[in-house]
């Protein structure tokens, strides 16, 4: 008489780790030939710009704070484009079954994923800004004229979060939709056509003009930027209000639909 063999599977063993979580998505930013320039691309568009600046800015308005308005911009545009290819990627390259398979527990893939892309948005705009300001040295030497420095640490961090919340909207779209061209499309219409859209209408009803900043995620972050004289009580309730509705909503509900989709 034979006995069935039983196979018992360990349970007691320890999940994967969060910081090896992220280590493995920041490597796979960077081990593709377009990975790796995507992200060289956040040095040479702020070198680019920091040239831009010392050919074309004239000497009375060779300022650091020229300089970190023109690197600001495209990084604006750059960062949230890596955020949705950090999330995409899994579909668009139909590596998700591998990794979810790999690593279960979805939500703390997700969750590398974000602080993957925060890490690079933060070093990205961090060495853009230390380009602007070397730049800012050696233009102002060319130049001859005195070095100014109207740039606080805190115009530094306030530009750095702004640019990070660009990026984590970039994130939410990617996690939404899942699809590279379409998250892309997307944040090019959450940034440019509706603000544009809201602008003409609080230009043309009253009653609007109030509510915009409420419901406007974009008006509402226009305090953050450098320059500003601080963020309000009130302004900072506006920037909760907003971003739960065109953040943190849309976010929760695509993160629900990650934990629930059949990967195939």
């Amino acid at each position: 008489m034979s006995t069935a063999h039983v196979t018992t599977i360990d349970t007691t063993r320890p999940g994967i780790p969060l910081s090896r979580l992220v280590k493995v998505e920041l490597r796979k930013m960077f081990d593709t030939r377009s990975g790796f320039w995507l992200m060289m691309s956040i040095a040479i568009v702020a070198a680019l710009a920091t040239i831009g600046c010392i050919l074309f800015v004239p000497n009375d308005d060779l300022e650091y704070a020229v300089f970190s308005s023109a690197i600001g911009f495209p990084m604006a545009l750059l960062l949230p484009v890596i955020a949705i290819l950090a999330v995409t990627s899994e579909w668009s390259q139909r590596t998700g079954l591998i990794t979810f398979t790999l690593a279960p527990n979805r939500g703390q893939v997700v969750l590398s994923k974000a602080a993957a892309a925060i890490i690079v948005g933060v070093v990205g705009m961090l060495l853009a800004l230390a380009i602007g300001a070397l730049g800012n040295i050696v233009g102002s030497a060319i130049n001859g004229v005195d070095t100014v420095w109207d740039f606080s640490f805190t115009d530094v961090v306030l530009i750095v979060f702004v640019n990070v919340l660009g990026l984590l909207i970039g994130f939410m779209l990617g996690v939404l939709i899942r699809n590279t061209p379409a998250a892309i499309v997307a944040y090019v219409v959450y940034s440019f056509l509706i603000p544009t859209i809201f602008g003409i209408l609080a230009e043309f009803q009253d009653w609007f003009d109030d509510l915009q900043p409420w419901i406007d995620f974009n008006t509402a972050q226009a305090p953050l930027f450098p320059g500003g004289n601080g963020v309000s009580g009130e302004e900072w309730a506006q920037i909760g209000t907003s971003g739960l509705i065109w953040f943190v909503i849309p976010l929760a509900f695509g993160v629900w639909s990650i934990l629930r989709t059949e990967i195939k």
